[in-house]
């Protein structure tokens, strides 16, 4: 399990350092109080960085975080104090670069609460009890896309995949009666 990387927990917070998505991966945070205080610590540290367009990363109580904030928002991904940076980074990008796809550029604190379920899926589909799944941003806006068909919609108000899924769905409803 040493040479797998793990991830300790990602953050998805607001402007004022209040959750809008988080997971933990790690017992190292047990409570929910616990686990408050770390994100208000790490927000107090980070907030006054330039981390807007590239992430930063920092060390922070014995915990290797990388960031990057975007509008009113700010992701966050945690890992070991010795694990590799650029992993962190990658998966602090495939999630960005999901959520960004999700909520189709608008990436601001009002269309994550209002899509709030679709990045907690984003999450499940990046990493799984501390190991990374995926990081290729497309991909995971691409499952999550799929997992969150609503296939009552009107095809004009679906995107091109779920129109698909939905005529599959449909033919094989079809199919079977």
């Amino acid at each position: 399990m040493d040479s797998c990387p793990s991830i300790k927990n990602i953050l998805l917070l607001d402007s004022d350092g209040k959750r809008v998505a988080v997971k933990y991966y790690s017992d190292e945070w047990p409570t929910n109080n616990a686990r408050e205080s770390f994100e208000k610590s790490l927000f107090s540290k980070t907030q006054k960085s330039n981390a807007r367009n590239e992430a930063e990363i920092t060390m922070f109580e014995s915990n290797t975080v990388v960031y990057k904030f975007v509008q009113d928002l700010h992701f966050f991904v945690t890992g070991g104090e010795y694990e590799n940076e650029l992993i962190l980074a990658t998966v602090l990008q495939g999630f960005f670069d999901a959520v960004g796809l999700l909520l189709r550029g608008h990436v601001e604190k009002k269309e994550a609460r209002e899509n709030l379920e679709l990045i907690l899926l984003c999450l499940d589909e990046i990493v799984d009890g501390g190991i990374v799944l995926e990081t290729d941003g497309n991909v995971i806006a691409g499952k999550v896309a799929t997992q969150s068909i609503d296939s009552s919609a009107p095809l004009s108000e679906q995107t091109i995949s779920q129109a698909l899924a939905t005529a599959r769905e449909h033919l094989t409803k079809s199919l079977l009666t």
